[in-house]
């Protein structure tokens, strides 16, 4: 059975309407269906405003889906509401495109990462010592020193800034990540060291860990993903 099913997942904006005429909408989701396998990598490209990003966020309930399903595991994402909902987070974490936004910036890299393994201090696995991970372990795993532990966002460069961000997220050892055009903001060096890192951390977790790899960049999604899925007007036209 497949980690994630995606199955008619809609997603309509109201538009302006006429006053007394029928109503209209965005269509930015028209009836997508897809499925991602477990350690698999697969790639979603197309171009600006096809609804790559709404169709992210629908899968991590950013966005409530007008209609469909997201079956995580067998689990409707959309069925759930509340405390079941956020129990079930720490299995799929999102990467966003920008580092700074995602971060906040009222808070040091610490504060955040201590408040992502607040998230998992109550999992079963934990009190098995499966979840030991500290704030200095994660820096380490994705190639930060300590010492951005004590800072703030703004005090680093993209590059360490999304390293950070990867760190957070990877705090609760999701089963599906989510990579919201994670590199389009950072300069070529710095996004070759973003794709080693995820390439790493999938070695890492024994090639379990399966990722949604947003992206309008092709030919980095050709080199990095096992497939590809080509979205156009909310809808996937072509994968491969």
């Amino acid at each position: 059975m497949p980690l994630l099913r995606v199955e008619h997942l809609k997603k309509y904006y109201p538009a302006p309407s006429p006053l007394f005429g029928p109503k209209r909408f965005v269509r930015a989701l028209d009836d997508v269906s897809f499925e991602l396998n477990e350690g698999e990598t697969l790639g979603l490209v197309g171009e600006s405003g096809c609804g790559k990003s709404t169709l992210g966020r629908a899968l991590v309930r950013l966005e409530d889906p007008t209609s469909g399903s997201v079956l995580l595991n067998g689990t409707d994402l959309c069925a759930l509401r509340g405390e079941k909902l956020r129990k079930m987070r720490g299995r799929f974490q999102m990467i966003f495109q920008d580092p700074y936004g995602s971060l906040n910036p009222r808070m040091t890299i610490r504060q955040a990462l201590d408040e992502a393994l607040r998230l998992v201090r109550d999992n079963a696995a934990r009190r098995k010592g499966e979840g030991n991970r500290t704030p200095e372990s994660l820096l380490e795993v994705v190639g930060l020193s300590r010492a951005v532990l004590d800072q703030y966002p703004r005090e680093l460069s993209g590059g360490q800034c999304q390293r950070a961000a990867i760190a957070r997220a990877i705090a609760v050892k999701p089963k599906l990540l989510i990579c919201d055009e994670a590199t389009s903001a950072l300069d070529v060096t710095a996004q070759k060291g973003i794709i080693e890192l995820l390439g790493a951390l999938r070695r890492e977790q024994g090639g379990r860990l399966s990722i949604l790899f947003i992206s309008h960049d092709i030919s980095l999604v050709q080199s990095f993903c096992d497939r590809v899925l080509v979205m156009h007007r909310g809808e996937i036209v072509e994968q491969g």
